[in-house]
């Protein structure tokens, strides 16, 4: 008899062994000639030399199943063990397209023609603006994109980040320090990340500052190499706020602006630099801008109504002044 530490890496010992062990039972039921325990995240073996060479084997198939697809049913695991690979095959081919797959096993993958089209070009291009209306997907794609090229160490880090306008004026009337007075302004990248990494893991990346969430303040001064970096509602940003972001692109670095020039907060609508910035690069090679639309947007199906009607508004008003000024 032969005896054996297997370390559970790469897993959730819970997902892998299950609640009070049902699917760790589930497993040492196909070794009767192995006495197994599980102990946190190692597992002791013992038993004839090929059969703990089995059973290894299987576990570390059933944990790069659950690294690839972020999740893990009983039936995969049967399947895992029984070496059938129907319902693998049938996974894999419904889930071609995805770009990660987020907890729960939830697939994330370009849903629209402009999301596929940001997919597409983000491939040829390491500068890419995507303007479009609030639901149209294209922060939350671009995250998607950032999440898959750190897992296929395309990037060493992911970057995050937005301008804090509002906190400009109200910031000393918040509470708590200055990561709690800006973390509402950032929330929703968090809201992103948190659909597509486990938390114990995002919580080591925030940590070791493989993801970093931060104000567009914070960029100032950097020279970031080999990142994915995201700006988003750039439409707040000035000019100048622009220049500076998009100079730290650093070597092996990818870059995505995202804004909505319909939801200009500044005081003064006239200092957003997203426009200009555009016209003004337009002529730069190596770049892409995707345009976004109504028919982007995925959220609630009133959502699209809702951003149509406030775009005729201001259309109406926008032809208003014109006549008025004439």
């Amino acid at each position: 008899m032969n005896e054996r530490i297997i370390l559970v890496e790469g897993i959730d010992p819970l997902a892998l062994f299950g609640v009070n062990n049902t699917r760790f039972n589930l497993i040492t039921n196909y070794f009767p000639k192995l006495k197994i325990i599980a102990r946190g995240d190692e597992i002791k073996v013992i038993g004839p030399d090929e059969e703990i060479l089995l059973f290894e084997n299987k576990v570390n198939l059933i944990i790069d199943f659950y690294r690839r697809f972020n999740s893990l049913s009983d039936e995969n695991i049967i399947d895992l063990l029984n070496d059938t690979d129907t319902s693998i095959s049938k996974i894999e081919e419904e889930t071609s397209d995805a770009l990660v797959f987020g907890n729960n096993g939830r697939i994330i993958k370009a849903r629209t023609v402009n999301q596929r089209l940001l997919v597409e070009k983000y491939a040829s291009h390491d500068l890419l603006f995507a303007i479009g209306p609030a639901g149209s997907g294209k922060t939350y794609t671009s995250i998607a994109l950032a999440v898959r090229a750190l897992k296929n160490k395309e990037v060493k880090r992911i970057i995050l980040t937005r301008p804090a306008v509002e906190a400009g004026e109200r910031l000393g009337f918040l509470p708590g320090d200055l990561k709690e007075k800006l973390d509402p302004y950032l929330q929703p990248l968090y809201d992103a990340l948190n659909d597509m990494i486990p938390a114990r893991k995002l919580n080591d990346f925030m940590e070791d500052g493989t993801v970093q969430i931060a104000p567009l303040a914070y960029m100032r001064g950097r020279t970031l190499d080999n990142a994915f970096v995201i700006l988003d509602e750039a439409q707040n940003t000035t000019m100048n706020q622009l220049k500076m972001f998009l100079t730290r692109m650093g070597n092996n670095a990818k870059f995505i602006v995202t804004g909505d020039i319909t939801q200009i907060d500044l005081p003064n609508r006239e200092d957003s630099g997203l426009v200009p910035t555009l016209k003004l690069l337009s002529d730069v090679q190596g770049l892409a801008v995707i345009y976004f639309d109504t028919r982007d947007i995925i959220r609630h199906k009133l959502v699209k109504y809702i951003v149509h009607a406030f775009d005729k508004y201001a259309k109406q008003k926008a032809e208003e002044k014109k006549q008025n000024q004439a």
